[in-house]
């Protein structure tokens, strides 16, 4: 005998009620219970596949743990950089749940079982080991197969010298800082002009059409500033995750590189066909002069010149790294001046005194006259120190590799964290705060503990350039300008270059009729 329907409906919703109990128990319970096994997978397999290996008898890996399977720990230091905004943070968990030891850590980043080291002597130990370490960026395709932070040997020392021999000489700093002055101050002139000014994309754009000009002939145009927006795409490609599939910020990166490719592939014909025409017509005078040209006529002890794969990989990877670090620490320095008149009373002081020493003959500085300028020097040091434009390089064991004790796997990533030492109070008393009047500048810094530029043989070709520019955009703005942050309690974003949140408005104006 059925039970009345009225009965049905009930015992039906008293069953229904508890299949949803029964489920919304098991996801409950399953959900953690799985997230504890992808979390441990991973390092359990590295570490069985470590152990298993007869040549590790008796080895260790470094402290640490390998993330999710994948993404490793990427997620996680994604979450201190864009999230919590805590670059710091990632590191500093690291030390606090395995100890300081060597600073020397284990985990799985940009898609590959890696080793952090983060002590002065940690990252000289890997920057100076050319025998054990190459260089390796997480995808390769974004800087150029065949640019500089790619290669290795004799083709790295031969592009090396001739790039270091075109942008970081005397002779060619020189030449930059009379070629660059003139826009500078007219770009100076525009801001005031405007009154209020967008601080970062503004920069950007200086900087920008700077490098355009000195390494490839170019002037601003609206074609350059396509060509910024690619490399914006290029520098977030670098970066992320190195996932290829559309709507990664890889993948646009890697779009970007190839339209800058065809760019630039474009110029260099362009260079070699007029080359071929002036030959014919007998004018010895064709040559551009800047950068891509030295390039293209590179040899090396045979008499072989650079390919054209290797003269486009190493032109745009050199654009881009010339301009964003550059303008990012400019940026930078005249942010911490806006919210540090003291410090910028001084700055003033002594570049006016620069000028009057020159007896006003002109409002440009020679590349003779920095070496007169030592407090803006410690501005521009500390600027760079406390902007971290680099915050981690890339290198690739090449065999096992023994370090205080722990084994770094031959093929494992092993990332180079220059931004903990920068941050550390160890060696920077107060480190977050702007502060060029600290000792540190007033001798050499202790070994491995300033290392914006990377280290060894892999330093930035391009530092004094940097340093230049920088030198030279303090100097016109201390003594011809005045600006003032609209919004100096900002947060600051961190990733994939810091920046304030809201890209620094200030309002700008003239300082005296020099402009």
């Amino acid at each position: 005998m059925s039970p009345p329907a009225e009965n049905q409906g009930a015992i039906l919703v008293a069953m229904g009620e508890w299949g949803l109990a029964w489920w919304c128990a098991l996801i409950f319970t399953a959900t953690p219970l799985l997230a504890l096994v992808l979390w441990h997978c991973t390092d359990v397999f590295h570490r069985a596949a470590f152990t298993l290996n007869p040549a590790h008898r008796g080895r260790r890996l470094p402290p640490g743990h390998m993330g999710i399977p994948v993404l490793g720990e990427s997620a996680a230091m994604m979450w201190y950089f864009k999230v919590a905004r805590r670059p710091d943070g990632f590191v500093e968990a690291k030390r606090k749940a395995y100890g300081e030891g060597s600073n020397i850590y284990r985990t799985h980043l940009f898609g590959s079982p890696a080793v952090i080291v983060c002590s002065p002597a940690a990252n000289k130990f890997v920057l100076q080991s050319t025998d054990s370490f190459a260089g390796r960026w997480p995808m390769p395709e974004l800087l150029g197969l065949t640019s500089l932070p790619n290669i290795e040997g004799r083709q790295h020392t031969r592009l090396r010298g001739c790039i270091v021999a075109a942008v970081n000489q005397p002779e060619p700093l020189r030449t930059f800082a009379r070629m660059v002055q003139p826009r500078v101050e007219a770009a100076l002139r525009t801001w005031a002009d405007k009154g209020t000014i967008i601080a970062v994309p503004e920069m950007k754009k200086v900087m920008f059409g700077n490098i355009c000009k000195t390494f490839i002939s170019l002037d601003p145009s609206p074609f350059t500033e396509k060509m910024e927006k690619l490399f914006v795409g290029l520098v977030d490609g670098i970066m992320a995750f190195p996932l290829n599939i559309p709507g990664t910020a890889s993948h646009h990166g890697l779009m970007c590189r190839r339209k800058l490719n065809a760019v630039f592939r474009e110029e260099l014909e362009r260079r070699r066909a007029k080359k071929t025409t002036a030959a014919t017509l007998g004018d010895r005078q064709q040559e551009d002069g800047d950068l891509m040209s030295r390039l293209m006529e590179t040899q090396d002890e045979q008499g072989k010149k650079l390919s054209d794969d290797e003269v486009v990989d190493s032109i745009g990877s050199l654009v881009m790294a010339a301009y964003e670090s550059t303008a990012t620490a400019a940026m930078w320095a005249s942010y911490h001046l806006a919210k540090s008149p003291d410090i910028l009373a001084k700055l003033r002081e002594e570049t006016a005194a620069v000028r009057r020493a020159n007896n006003g003959a002109s409002s440009f500085i020679t590349y003779d006259d920095i070496s007169k300028l030592k407090y803006t020097a410690k501005v521009v040091e500390e600027a760079i120190r406390v902007t971290n434009f680099a915050p981690m390089v890339h290198r690739v064991a090449l065999k096992d590799v023994e370090y205080e004790g722990y084994t770094i796997p031959e093929g494992w990533r092993v990332i180079v964290w220059l931004r903990s030492v920068h941050t550390d109070a160890k060696y920077f008393k107060d480190p977050l705060s702007f502060n060029p009047d600290r000792g540190s500048w007033d001798e050499p810094a202790k070994p491995g503990t300033y290392r914006p530029f990377g280290g060894g043989y892999r330093a930035c070709a391009g530092n004094m350039m940097a340093r230049l520019q920088i030198t030279i955009m303090l100097y016109h703005l201390s003594l011809g300008c005045e600006w003032k942050l609209l919004n100096p309690n900002a947060r600051t974003v961190y990733f994939p270059t810091p920046r304030p949140e809201d890209n620094a408005p200030m309002a700008f104006s003239r300082l005296c009729t020099s402009m």
